[in-house]
């Protein structure tokens, strides 16, 4: 088998197989093998280890996976891929092939089937389009997941570790604070995929939490007060918070849980900490169950 991080013989296997990028899935395969062995050492893949890897592509990154870890779990979406996959990964007996799109995925039968339930890790090369929807999945099912090692576009992996009052930040950093400990692993330029993105892109590795950092009554409303805030980003929190249906709050009830939780009145949901959106939570909590 030839070197998958190998431009020229990456384009031989394509040819062979007449694949061309399809735009719709945000096709980019990794090419550089110093950023190969980074994610694969973040990653802290073991050999008791079952992973789970979203968009496979050709198996330049399943291929080191499995020579790693027990098990690859690939899901990849694109069907004319997964002859490719097939033959690119022949000799890799450990390595199981999905054809599906990780969003209709039955994450939780995975673990079942091949770890008998216990947590898998997540490796990815996530495509951009996609990229929030993928990792709100992940993180809001709870499932049995011990880390996520995902290579996402730059912007992306700030937006996940800023804090409050910056432009970038919002309901995908506190989903990302509450769930997990997110570290950047390194970032990665756009001349190391086939074919060259428009941006550059980094590897961002989130631990999943063994306990909340924050005491919420309940945890939907928490994440509904948090969209409700940026929902609206130019207005202010009372207003994000009266205008969410959801929540199905009334005017006097959102400025009695702003004064309960010690807000001004004309207070924007940026500027606010997990913790304060904790203690805002709970307060609507206490309000609408008195």
């Amino acid at each position: 088998m030839g070197n998958l991080t190998n431009p020229t013989y990456v384009s031989a296997v394509l040819n062979r197989f007449g694949f061309t990028f399809q735009k719709k899935y945000g096709q980019n395969f990794l090419i550089d093998d110093n950023i190969l062995s980074k994610i694969i050492e973040n990653a802290d893949i073991r050999s008791g280890d079952v992973v789970l890897e979203i968009g496979p592509g050709i198996g330049t990154m399943t291929e080191e996976l499995s020579k790693a870890a027990s098990k690859v779990i690939a899901v990849e979406i694109d069907t004319h891929l997964i002859p490719i996959l097939e033959d690119t990964l022949f000799n890799h007996n450990n390595v199981t092939i999905i054809n599906n799109d990780i969003l209709k995925t039955d994450i939780e039968s995975i673990a079942e089937e091949y770890n008998e339930g216990k947590p898998i890790k997540v490796v990815a090369n996530l495509p951009y389009y996609i990229t929030t929807p993928i990792i709100m999945e992940l993180l809001e099912k709870k499932l049995p997941i011990e880390s996520i090692t995902v290579m996402v576009q730059k912007e992306v992996a700030s937006r996940m570790m800023t804090g409050p009052g910056s432009k970038e930040y919002g309901a995908l950093s506190l989903a990302v604070a509450y769930y997990t400990t997110p570290e950047i692993v390194c970032d990665v330029p756009a001349n190391c995929f086939m074919p060259k993105p428009n941006v550059d892109s980094a590897v961002i590795k989130l631990v999943t939490n063994t306990e909340c950092p924050v005491k919420v009554e309940n945890e939907e409303l928490l994440f509904d007060c948090i969209r409700a805030s940026f929902n609206q980003r130019r207005k202010t929190l009372a207003n994000g918070l009266k205008n969410y249906p959801k929540l199905g709050l009334s005017k006097e009830q959102v400025t009695e849980a702003i004064v309960k939780a010690n807000f001004r009145q004309d207070i924007r949901g940026e500027v606010l900490t997990l913790e304060e959106f904790a203690k805002l939570s709970n307060c609507i909590y206490e309000i609408k169950n008195s």
